[in-house]
């Protein structure tokens, strides 16, 4: 739904993919809703005449999709395919020749409105999941807890992780500092994760002092004064440089059927990076951490506070487990090792046998 370069989800699950698979012979074309200035509106409290604007703008492009659904083989619909309740458009493009693709990385059928829009909120319709499913010819499920939910409406379901392109994270060397930066990094919609972990960032304070300090990525309007942060804005120029500053990443993650659903991504950035990782023993981060190897998994506050005070207090750990971490995501969660298996399920849709809805 979102232009390229835009939104996690669309760059590490698809669009890092697209110059790999018109390598291997398939053609791509983009149809995204909302541009720079729709962001704008879209996503702030009130205006309702824009809104309705991008509304009517958005059903007559997917009409449009609509009419020609007929000449692709494939149609790939990352989450939804219209920002509203409805499957009226996702079930055109499913009575087209085209194939249909659901990929989704979230807990996605349970109801989520951003809170610029919870006057909207009746619009949506977080149980369209699972019609969207049902009508779709094979399903990307992030991780095992998505796909045994999809299981249960489709038996196509396959699971692609959410990965990191190693050919452009590499850390960057950045001046010495006698500090510890522990870090997040996420957006304006998850710092209520980051703020989880807010009773054991304090005792780290608490304890360490001047010894170290505190960084948050994605939330740039977010202060904390008790913990000296100001938070920074994405930006993908930057992005790499701002995450290298980070000694130890953390995701904290409430253990939720929301954040059971979670593919890792933040985590996986870190690691990508050779950063020390900390995450919550929630969904699939039990799977990508072996604890104590190739990062932490910290759950309450006392062992919050004790691994990062192991890795603030011991640079040869925060280094090796960084270097296990990267290792990880090369060997599971890259571009490289997923890249082939991705034109795999693709080339599947599009032979004379393939399955059909």
């Amino acid at each position: 739904m979102h232009r390229p370069d835009r939104s996690p989800s669309q760059r590490f699950r698809f669009e890092q993919y697209l110059d790999y698979l018109r390598q291997h012979g398939f053609e791509c074309e983009y149809s995204h809703l909302i541009s720079p200035e729709d962001d704008k509106v879209l996503y702030s409290p009130g205006n309702y005449v824009g809104k309705l604007s991008i509304f009517v703008k958005s059903s007559l492009k997917r009409l449009g999709n609509a009419v020609n659904a007929g000449k692709y083989d494939i149609i790939f619909i990352q989450r939804e395919a219209f920002m509203t309740g409805t499957t009226f458009f996702e079930k055109l493009f499913a009575n087209s020749r085209a194939k249909v693709v659901f990929d989704f990385d979230d807990s996605i059928w349970l109801q989520n409105v951003s809170a610029g829009n919870k006057m909207l909120s009746f619009l949506k319709n977080a149980d369209k999941t699972k019609d969207i499913i049902k009508v779709s010819d094979m399903i990307f499920a992030g991780n095992e807890y998505l796909a045994n939910y999809a299981r249960q409406f489709n038996g196509n379901v396959r699971i692609v992780p959410t990965t990191i392109d190693t050919d452009e994270y590499h850390r960057m060397a950045l001046p010495p500092r006698d500090k510890v930066c522990v870090g997040w990094s996420g957006s304006f919609t998850t710092i209520e994760h980051f703020e989880t972990s807010l009773p054991a960032l304090r005792k780290v304070k608490q304890l360490y002092g001047d010894k170290v300090y505190f960084k948050v990525i994605g939330d740039g309007t977010y202060r904390n004064a008790e913990l000296d942060i100001v938070g920074l804005p994405w930006k993908k120029d930057t992005e790499i440089k701002d995450l290298s500053e980070i000694d130890v990443g953390i995701m904290p993650l409430p253990d939720t059927e929301w954040a059971k659903g979670k593919c890792g991504l933040k985590g996986l950035q870190y690691m990508a990076l050779e950063i020390a990782t900390i995450m919550s023993p929630v969904g699939v981060n039990s799977d990508i951490i072996q604890d104590g190897v190739n990062g932490f998994l910290a759950d309450g506050v006392d062992e919050w506070v004790d691994k990062i005070g192991q890795l603030i207090k011991d640079k040869e750990k925060r280094e090796e487990m960084g270097r296990q971490g990267r290792k990880t995501v090369l060997d599971q969660f890259s571009v490289l090792s997923e890249r082939d298996h991705y034109v795999e399920l693709f080339t599947e849709l599009t032979t004379p046998e393939a399955v059909t809805k």
